[in-house]
């Protein structure tokens, strides 16, 4: 794990998959952490592991099976997946010249994006700055 943090590699976590396969080693989060490896969320969507298409079911199963924090799981949807991709210089945080894909949600704390199942607060959505 250290030499993956001082690479700059992103572990991308995939909770659905872990799920629908029955997988039982949980990923090493703890030693991740401790070591500052990135950890990037996804749905892993496809029809043979992972038919998993709820970004919000992946926030809960992350903090649920893994044991991530609420930041960790919001970072891996978004800072540290633009990240896995190549493309934190466009996209994945909220600043001035990156794309702009954002969801607002009705929510009274980011918490309940992470531990509500089976709900979508979403209020509105931008898409491509729009």
């Amino acid at each position: 794990a250290q030499a993956m943090a001082q690479a700059g590699t992103v572990a991308v976590l995939l909770p659905a998959a872990f799920y629908f396969v029955r997988e039982t080693v949980v990923p090493p989060v703890d030693l991740l952490r401790a070591r500052g490896v990135k950890m990037a969320l996804a749905t892993d969507c496809n029809p043979g592991t992972a038919p998993m298409t709820s970004l919000l079911m992946v926030l809960n199963m992350a903090a649920t099976l893994f044991r991530m924090t609420v930041e960790e799981c919001l970072a891996g949807v978004t800072r540290e997946a633009a990240a896995a991709l190549g493309r934190s210089a466009e996209i994945g945080t909220l600043e001035a010249g990156k794309a702009c894909d954002l969801a607002i949600w009705n929510i009274e704390r980011p918490a309940e994006l992470v531990y509500r199942m089976g709900f979508n607060p979403l209020h509105a959505r931008v898409w491509s700055g729009k």
